[in-house]
């Protein structure tokens, strides 16, 4: 699997798994399996348990298409849809753990979807997923042209998440705050120090340390007074869970 480091708003990398090909084909496969269920019940029940297709024989061609189309659009619109409303996911994705995001760490918008969408005509629909599958695997970051046009990577969540992995700080009920001037922070602002910091720690990655502790210092005004970058990024994260848990 593949590594993708996706720069953050705070200009800092955050680095992912990218979703293995075998994972997005299965993930494809499922949601597949879905639109057919979906197909064999409108035709079974609504067009022929009901009668719905004898009273469409009377239609003008065009009238008996747009029904056609309306009966077919939640398939035709599937994963538009779904990676709108899920931030990313499909069905089948989320049952696969991965999910579409933007790889300049932004949030990716409507307008990544439809692009995403739109391209699936030619790295799907035209060349019978010809085309995507050697996209992805010729792809550093296994993307389809659908994700280089719109900027976007499918990542791997599967990752265990742990208290290491969210904003939250294992404090006691005596802990002392430190630097009040915390509180200037989102939770997003906490969650990507968290996240960049854990991984720059295990990775003694020290250049990003400082880079992370001086953006800190710009956003807060806070004042590093312990002299140790690793302490004092340690010492930001569990003021912030104090000040908000307490608040």
């Amino acid at each position: 699997m593949s590594e993708l480091s996706i720069t953050t708003t705070q200009n800092v990398n955050i680095n992912f798994t990218a979703a293995t090909v075998a994972d997005r084909m299965l993930a494809y496969v499922l949601d597949l399996l879905i639109k057919g269920a979906y197909v064999v019940v409108v035709w079974g029940i609504f067009f022929y348990a009901l009668g719905i297709n004898q009273g469409m024989t009377g239609l003008d061609d065009w009238s008996y298409y747009g029904l056609v189309v309306i009966f077919y659009s939640p398939v035709i619109f599937y994963s538009l849809t779904f990676e709108s409303l899920l931030e990313g996911q499909t069905i089948g994705k989320r049952l696969l753990k991965i999910k579409v995001v933007k790889i300049d760490g932004y949030q990716a918008s409507f307008g990544d979807y439809l692009i995403r969408w739109l391209f699936r005509i030619i790295d799907v629909n035209l060349s019978s997923g010809v085309i995507g599958l050697i996209a992805m695997i010729t792809s550093s970051k296994t993307q389809r042209l659908g994700d280089m046009t719109a900027g976007t990577a499918v990542i791997s969540l599967k990752n265990n998440i742990s208290i290491n992995h969210t904003i939250l700080e294992d404090i006691d009920q005596a802990y002392v705050p430190t630097y009040p001037l915390v509180i200037k922070l989102s939770d997003n602002d906490a969650r990507i120090i968290k996240e960049t910091f854990t991984v720059a720690h295990i990775k003694r990655d020290f250049a990003t340390l400082i880079k992370l502790r001086t953006k800190i210092e710009e956003v807060t005004g806070i004042k590093n007074i312990s002299g140790n970058d690793t302490d004092f990024i340690r010492t930001v994260l569990k003021d912030y869970n104090f000040y908000t848990q307490n608040m």
